[in-house]
This record gives C-alpha cells, structure tokens and sequence, in this order.
C-alpha cells in the first residue's frame, strides 16, 4: 500500500485521526473538563495544606523556639510550665516504628505478592488476595487495642528473650506497635507489587524458562528485577503510610517523648503528640497550639522529601515494554 493511504472519502491519513470523530461533542468537553477538576484536586489540596501550615510554623518559630534548638534538642515537654523544644525524641520514635514495622511488612508483603503472581493457581489467587486486602478495611483504632491487649502482654512479655535482648517489653513499646504496624501495612505493600509483578510481559518468564532457568531463578532474576520501579513504589507508599499512621502509635506505644533507640520502651511519635494536643483544650495562638503546626510541619516535609526520592528512583529504575 502507498504511503498516501487515504480514507473512503478520499482525505489523507495523518498522524492525528481527530477526522474521524469530527468536532468534539458537548459531551465530551464536560468530561474532560471534569476529569482535569479531579486531577486538580490533589493540588489544590496539598497547597491549601502548605497554606494551613506555613502561618502558625512561622510565628512558632519567630516567637518561641529557633529551628535549630527544634530540630537538635533532645527534650520534649512542650505542653509543660517549663517547655521545651526539642524535636528529636519525637523524631527517632517515629523512625524506630517505621522501622519496625518496615521489617515486618516488607518480607511478608512481598512474598505474599511473589506467591499470588508468580506460584498461585488463579483459583487459589482469587481466595487469597481478597482475604490479604481484608486486613486494609480493618479501623487502626482496632490495631492499636490488638497491639496493647494481645501482642504486648500475651506474646512480647511472654515470649519475649529476656536474658539475651535485657528487659521484655513493658504494657507500651515502640516494638509491639512497630510489630502491628507492620500487618496494617503488608495489603498496601502486596496489592502494589503483585500488581508490578503480574504487568511484567509474559515473555520475559517464557524466554527464561527456555533456557532452563527454575521458576525461582526467573522470579528473583528477571521478573523482580523487571518490575522494581513498581516493587520501589509499593515499599515507599507503605513507609508512608507507616510514618503517617497516629492510632497504632497513639494507643499501643505510649505517650512518653523519650530519646532512645531501645524498642522495648514507650516512646511518642510524631503524629500521636500531634492527635495527643489535638484533642486537648489548647487555646487558638498558643504556644502549644502553634507547636503542633510546627511537628506537622516538620512531618508533611520528611514526607514529601521522601516522595520526592522515591519518584527519582522510579524514574530511575522504570522499565517500559511495548
């Protein structure tokens, strides 16, 4: 055929076929329209956020406490007569539970997704990832009570290795909430990856099975390796998502602001100090009411630090098959 293919009225082929549907309808106009609001939404949002935040942070910081004796101090006791703003005991709670929970998630999360993709028959695919998904629907409130009723006395202070580790864990421990944490977040991590996994072009599995690789060797060696931007988006969504978390930390690992790497300790997170003098009787323009603009602050940027990361290595990393 000629390259000036032309169509049954005799109008040329090009690279843009709008011809063929002719002028847009109303219909569709409104669609678009309505799509580009909701894809405006997120912005809107996280500017109006950055907007609610930046007034009462800089007023904070111009009237009570530098940003150096915030983000270097190691004494919290902002809401006492005598307060002080250190924001690191804060800060290392909140990443010895991500941490934790981390540990736990990532192995179960991501064998679940290898198994359900790669070794699970569609009838046994179709049983389990629901009841794997079921943990998402499940309240965090919930998670905290587990953490503090069953997980911390019944299996960390039962079980737990005294005379190799020192000390079990008290009633709270950052290890009990980090644990549970964990559980909560293994859905978000396993759905995102089995969905990575099973994108990856069938051929990829069938050529390495050609030349005798094991089904072990083409998971870890050439499936894995091929959907790792969407293995990477799946992690930090869930270390998101854990960082975020407020129940679990607020009911199971206490609400003591302690500067320690120990997790069978109390320690108070970011976010359980913001829900602890949320729900407190804090006047508007207070020091304490300013303080917890300034932690969320400080945490609405370490997580977008890290989304930022984690975009660049997506980027990075993507591979695109046709």
């Amino acid at each position: 055929m000629s390259s000036t293919q032309a169509d049954v009225a005799g109008r040329p082929f090009g690279k843009d076929p709008s011809f063929l549907v002719g002028r847009p309808r109303r219909g569709e106009q409104l669609i678009k329209l309505s799509l580009a609001a909701c894809a405006a939404v997120s912005v809107v949002t996280t500017v109006a956020i950055v907007l609610s935040l930046v007034p009462p942070t800089w007023e904070f910081f111009r009237d009570t406490a530098t940003i150096g004796e915030f983000l270097t101090g190691t004494t919290w006791s902002a809401l006492f007569a005598s307060p002080k703003f250190g924001v690191l005991p804060l800060l290392t709670a909140t990443v010895v539970i991500t941490v934790i929970a981390i540990a736990v998630a990532l192995p179960v999360g991501l064998a679940s997704a290898v198994y359900l993709s790669e070794y699970a028959s569609p009838r046994r695919r179709r049983v389990f990832k629901p009841m794997i998904e079921v943990l998402a629907g499940i309240p965090t409130v919930v998670y905290g009570f587990f953490a503090l009723q069953f997980v911390a006395p019944q299996l960390l202070q039962r079980f737990w290795p005294g005379d190799f580790l020192g000390g079990a864990p008290g009633t709270f421990s950052a290890l009990a909430a980090g644990i549970v944490m964990g559980f909560m977040i293994v859905p978000t991590i396993a759905s995102l990856s089995e969905d990575a996994l099973s994108a990856v072009p069938q051929g990829l599995r069938h050529g390495s099975a050609g030349l005798g690789a094991t089904r072990m060797q083409t998971t870890v060696r050439v499936v894995m390796p091929a959907a790792l931007s969407g293995l990477v988006a799946a992690v930090v969504l869930g270390v998101s998502r854990a960082i975020g978390e407020t129940m679990i930390v607020l009911i199971a690992a206490g609400g003591t602001p302690r500067l320690s790497f120990d997790p069978t300790e109390g320690m108070q997170t970011m976010t359980a100090f913001i829900a602890q003098a949320g729900i407190g009787d804090l006047p508007t323009g207070s020091v304490g009411y300013r303080t917890i603009f300034a932690v969320g602050s400080l945490l609405f940027v370490l997580t977008f630090i890290m989304n930022a990361l984690s975009i660049r290595l997506v980027r990075r990393f993507q591979e695109i098959y046709e």
